[in-house]
């Protein structure tokens, strides 16, 4: 074969050397997130948001809490494929989150995430997301003060994020979980007002919280945390914020899978409000990171979907899959990841260190006996001054 021409051997010289520099500065590239918002969406299982609806359960009869409304729901998000129907159930997830940040989880493609805890139920689960650390003394969801710091704890004991730090959750327990009074942040949860009453639409929101009704003694709605969380972010601008989203588990503990299933429709849509307005904020715009995860899985059967933990404690094995989760990454600072890939096993106890990385720090848990884990491999891309 012929050498190349120099002009040619020019041309691939200087193309070389270009994507050298570009992936060079690519890598060099200077941290951008100055802000983290932390959002959970209780109990939602890894299989609806990587497939979509099951139909096995979406069929049968006593899964559906709307007998009208049935045909209207399985046109609303049944598709062939797996990819079509997870695009319908959430579509901020993979038409924006998906293809921009990371999202971590799903099983059929080799990506493991799941909580390191042996109860899989919420108390601990939330606990290890915020703490970083498996505590066997936190073995219940009885409202008792949690006795380790969590990350939103130890931001807010430091000089940059003093006052900067809040929490909106919709299960009342949140306080306890995030010790409340020892950690001296404003954590907004269960049928709280909102202290903000001076601000556009709070004096209604307070009014109809005692006014409609929720199907549940210990959770709110979740429209209202969503209205409480974004007003606060956008009058007292945080730079940690946590949204914690209730209604999957607690409709899926009814039976109600199309309940189930329109609740994580519409938190996907909450997210979405929420990053619109992220983006559309010049103090948040390309310096915030979003990190969504949950704090357990459910079982993986038409009988065992509802259930997660140990059945009673005569009955104390947990149900297969329920320790199974997802994580998702989004922000000025994650390279995007293909969903459908394998990768290393991952854990909720990361996440307290994958804050703290997009903050620039070194996450520092308070347990004298137990490690947290590092941040997840990859999440950023970036160096810091």
């Amino acid at each position: 074969m012929a050498a190349p021409a120099p002009r040619a051997m020019i041309v691939q010289y200087v193309a070389a050397l270009a994507l050298l520099v570009f992936s060079s500065l690519a890598v060099a590239e200077a941290c951008r997130t100055r802000n983290v918002i932390l959002v959970t969406l209780d109990g939602l299982r890894w299989q609806e948001v990587f497939t979509g609806i099951d139909a096995a359960i979406a069929r049968h009869p006593g899964s559906i809490r709307y007998a009208k409304t049935a045909p209207a729901f399985e046109s609303d998000f049944w598709r062939e494929t797996a990819v079509e129907r997870r695009e319908a159930l959430m579509p901020f997830f993979w038409k924006t989150l998906a293809t921009k940040g990371q999202l971590h989880g799903n099983r059929n493609e080799g990506s493991a995430v799941g909580v390191a805890n042996p109860l899989h139920f919420s108390y601990p689960g939330y606990s290890e997301i915020l703490t970083g650390v498996v505590d066997p003394r936190i073995n219940s969801n009885d409202k008792v003060p949690n006795p380790n710091r969590t990350v939103l704890e130890w931001l807010n004991a430091r000089q940059d994020f003093r006052g900067r730090v809040a929490a909106f959750a919709s299960w009342d327990v949140f306080p306890y979980i995030l010790n409340e009074e020892r950690a001296r942040f404003p954590v907004n949860a269960g049928f709280e007002p909102s202290s903000l009453t001076n601000e556009r639409d709070i004096p209604l929101l307070n009014a109809l919280q005692k006014e409609i009704p929720s199907p549940w003694d210990a959770v709110r709605l979740d429209a209202f945390t969503h209205r409480y969380a974004k007003t606060w972010l956008s009058v007292r601008k945080p730079r940690v914020l946590l949204i914690a989203y209730g209604e999957t588990d607690d409709f899926a503990h009814d039976g109600w899978y199309d309940a189930y299933a329109r609740a994580a429709h519409r938190t996907d849509r909450f997210i979405a409000d929420l990053w619109a307005w992220v983006q559309a904020d010049r103090d948040y715009r390309d310096r915030t990171t979003l990190i969504i995860t949950t704090d357990h899985g459910r079982g993986r059967t038409l009988a065992d979907w509802r259930h997660h933990g140990p059945a009673s404690a005569e009955l104390p094995t947990t149900r297969p899959g329920d320790g199974e989760t997802w994580l998702a990454i989004l922000g000025p600072d994650t390279p995007p990841r293909n969903p459908d890939k394998a990768g290393e096993p991952l854990s909720a106890a990361m996440v307290p260190a994958t804050i703290a990385e997009a903050l620039g720090l070194e996450y520092e848990d308070s347990h004298p006996e137990l490690e947290a884990p590092g941040p997840v491999p990859g999440a950023f891309l970036c160096t810091r001054n």
